[in-house]
This record gives C-alpha cells, structure tokens and sequence, in this order.
C-alpha cells in the first residue's frame, strides 16, 4: 500500500481504502457520452483525471458543469447509451493522486472508526460521515448498541480531530448529551 506524502506513517490506517468515492454517475447530458455526476466531490473530478467504475480504470476527458453539478465524460464512453449503462455506478480515484487538502480539512476515511469523546466519556465510534444540506456531520454509533448520534463538524460541536491518534474531542454540552453519551432530550430531562 502506498502512502499519501502529506500524512506521516503512523496517521495512516492498515483498514484505509486505496479509493476515494468521487461521485456516482448520474443521467447522461447531452449525446456524446457526457453524463452528470451525482453526490460529487469536485476535488477529484478533473480533466485527465483516473477514475474507476464499473471495475475500468479511464480518464476524465470532458469536464463542464458547476461544482454542485458537474458533467463529465470518461475514456470509451462514446454516446448516451453507453453513459446510460452506467447510470449509479460509484466513480472512484486512487487515494494516492487525490489533491492535498487544506489545513482542517480531512477526507472521510480519514475519520471513519476514530473514537468519539467528551473529556474521558466514549461517545462511541466514527461509522461515516454524512452530507448534511447544512454541513457535514459524523455518524457515530455508541458502544452500548443504542441509536447512533449525529455530531455536526461545526466549530462549536468539535474540540479537536486526532486522526493520527485516531480519535474526535467534542462538546457534550453544547451536542446536549446530558452526560449519558446520547442525546438528552425526551428523556425526562
């Protein structure tokens, strides 16, 4: 496994996929094989590009659109009903050629199954981070089992992210938790 220059060894996970999720491939645009690109992350979507889907490894040879929606068209992808074809497979790029990220920034692999804590308290483990209309949020499940918790990556929400030490230090106060590692409210609180 290769690993990324601007991370030393030890932030690097022995589970961390070689993939980057991109996107998925949406409905076709127009008719030389162009199709939208659902769920992006424009990062990683640029002309001349490697990108894998359906088990092919091809080039982004056409890259148009916005950032929320952008068009793309892959190496052999020659008309619509070849980009039909495709429609809902998952575009994904070598972790290795992904553009480095800015200071705070971290993809989400990168955070998947680190620790949840306030203070010394296990809130529970990262499972994905999830797309929020409003901001991105961690998904974690406790370790009793109990209903996961969302934790939005607001400055607020989140003391510290230790991927190298593979933990997250939030706010309990401020995510409500009332001490118990779940959410207060409803709880006769």
């Amino acid at each position: 496994m290769t690993r990324q220059p601007r991370q030393p060894p030890a932030q690097r996970s022995a589970e961390t996929p070689p993939q980057l999720p991109a996107g998925r491939v949406g409905r076709p645009h127009g008719l030389d094989g162009s199709f939208y690109v659902t769920r992006p992350r424009s990062r990683l979507l640029t002309l001349g590009a490697a990108v894998t889907v359906a088990g092919h490894t091809v080039a982004i040879v056409r890259r148009a659109g916005t950032e929320r929606e952008p068009i793309v068209r892959l190496e052999g992808v020659e008309d619509r009903s070849q980009a039909q074809a495709l429609r809902g497979m998952e575009l994904m790029v070598d972790g290795g050629q992904a553009p480095a990220l800015g200071e705070q920034e971290w993809w989400a692999h990168e955070l998947e199954g680190c620790a949840v804590l306030d203070g010394e308290q296990l809130l529970g483990t990262v499972i994905r981070l999830i797309e929020l209309p409003s901001c991105e949020a961690l998904e974690v499940r406790p370790p009793a089992g109990a209903e996961p918790l969302l934790v939005p990556m607001v400055k607020d929400a989140i003391r510290a992210v230790l991927p190298a030490q593979r933990r997250i230090e939030v706010d309990g106060e401020f995510l409500d938790l009332g001490g118990r590692g779940g959410p207060a409210g409803g709880q006769g609180s």
